[in-house]
């Protein structure tokens, strides 16, 4: 029998939840903001760099879950979490004075905290509620990742307005005292509505850090830095990714990085309930599956690929009489080309790679050839347009998926760490969000090294390649344990 949840519970959640929406929208600030700088040429900053920016504030929410966890454990959420709104922003204002890329990274570096907040609020849900009812709690508090999309929808929209569309660009500035009073009002209401709660049975620091030597709280870290890593990456390399590739403009490519980030959040509340139904071991493992199958699609890149194709070769020795686009002669003897015919191509309904294909006269009037010597040279040029809409449906799949396996990650946590959640999950949100810092660097080096931007989707792939094999390692040894033989029948 389920045991029933109170009002406060509830209330509790509610204000987690939203306080975690607040600041996942601050800790991707610099998606929409660096973006919006570079392309109107404020800053004469590259890939690498913008890949630093984005990727330093989620070192710093990564990193600091961990204490921030214990801490929580410790005094209480509602101290912890309160007092991480307001600190987060100081740095945050003094973004509206920044000139330079160390100042953006400096201060990066202390609103960056905000991210931390996850680790609080999944700490301080946890202790609200029964073992029946973790799996759904915590899915729900991941349902503020959709605070991406707040920042990827709303926050071109803004700096268009202030900035008069580009003319006055120094108005920028005020987008980042705007999202610091939104801290502050989030913090004075969650202070004011919280009640705190800390786990019965307080332990020292070192027993609460033991798990940690537990291979299963690694193991949960790399799925998590697959599914919340590399969904905090995208949630800001979209952008950029959008306005490059398929030339759109700041605002369009907020809304599509939108349609990736807020599904995927709000979807973590289902993806709690299916763990708690199905388990989260069978959960992942579909995840996983998805997470290879799409990106296998996404690794192809919008591309013109010229090839030598059929050429044509003389069947007789003899002397070339005649030569056009269409025809050559040798002698008495006619060999038809296939000339070079120009297709229109409308990137935005092509799907499927098209073909053209011709064939260019190799030889003139008056020479002579002998018997299979090739007279006309064959191309053929496939053109592929990476369809923005296929892509945005992919993206929106993966970023699905991806939801999904944030709760399924998180599932397990309560069911192996039951008088660990901070620590374990402080820990796991570490290694996960060090996904979300180091994926946006390896990006923009993966961009410089191979030109290539669907070289992302590659390291997506051999990630998910390696969470799925590493998962289904250990039902195999499961197996063994638990039913000696049923291994050896299955395959």
């Amino acid at each position: 029998m389920e045991a029933k949840v109170s009002f406060t519970s509830h209330k509790i959640l509610f204000f987690n939840t939203l306080a975690f929406t607040i600041c996942f929208a601050v800790w991707v600030f610099n998606s929409v903001l660096v973006t919006f700088l570079v392309d109107n040429g404020v800053f004469d900053w590259g890939p690498i760099e913008i890949g630093w920016l984005f990727g330093i504030p989620i070192l710093t929410g990564s990193i600091f879950r961990l204490p921030l966890g214990i801490l929580t454990d410790k005094i209480g959420g509602r101290w912890v979490f309160g007092g991480l709104l307001l600190f987060c922003t100081i740095p945050l204002y003094f973004l509206s004075f920044a000139n330079s890329f160390w100042s953006f990274a400096l201060l990066g570096f202390g609103y960056g905290l905000a991210g931390s907040g996850f680790a609080a609020g999944i700490a301080f849900t946890s202790v609200w509620y029964p073992k029946e009812w973790q799996g759904r709690a915590l899915g729900i508090v991941g349902v503020g990742n959709a605070g991406a999309a707040i920042t990827t929808l709303l926050a071109p929209t803004l700096l268009i307005k202030l900035t008069n569309n580009g003319q006055d660009m120094e108005q920028w500035r005020v987008l980042p005292q705007l999202y610091a009073a939104a801290l502050v009002v989030m913090a004075i209401l969650f202070l004011i509505f919280t009640k705190n709660k800390k786990p019965e049975g307080q332990r020292t620091i070192k027993q609460m850090v033991k798990p940690l030597g537990n291979i299963r709280v690694w193991r949960f870290g790399l799925y998590y830095f697959l599914v919340f890593g590399c969904f905090v990456a995208f949630s800001q390399w979209l952008v950029p990714y959008f306005t490059n590739v398929y030339g759109v403009s700041l605002v369009v490519a907020g809304l599509f990085a939108s349609l990736f980030s807020m599904p995927s959040g709000l979807i973590r509340a289902l993806g709690g309930w299916m763990s708690d139904k199905y388990g989260a071991r069978k959960v992942m493992e579909w995840v996983f599956k998805f997470s290879i199958g799409i990106s296998i699609f996404l690794i192809f890149p919008k591309m013109d690929v010229f090839t030598p194709g059929k050429g044509i070769s003389s069947t007789k020795n003899g002397v070339v009489t005649y030569v056009s686009d269409s025809k050559i002669t040798v002698d008495e003897t006619d060999f038809s080309l296939q000339p070079k015919v120009e297709k229109l191509i409308d990137d935005k309904k092509s799907i499927l790679p098209i073909k053209n294909s011709w064939q260019t006269p190799l030889v003139h009037e008056g020479d002579k050839v002998v018997k299979k010597q090739v007279l006309a040279q064959g191309t053929t040029h496939i053109h592929f347009s990476a369809n923005m809409w296929i892509f945005a449906i992919l993206a929106f799949a993966i970023g699905i998926a991806w939801g999904i396996g944030k709760a399924g990650v998180y599932k397990f946590i309560p069911d192996y760490f039951p008088e660990d959640i901070g620590t374990v999950g402080g820990m796991v949100g570490v290694i996960g969000g060090l996904g979300g810092f180091v994926c946006p660097i390896l990006f923009g080096y993966l961009l410089e090294w191979t030109g290539f931007w669907t070289s992302c989707w590659i390291l997506m792939l051999v990630i998910s390649i390696l969470c799925f094999f590493w998962l289904k390692r250990i039902v195999i040894k499961l197996l063994n344990i638990h039913a000696p033989g049923v291994t050896e029948k299955v395959e």
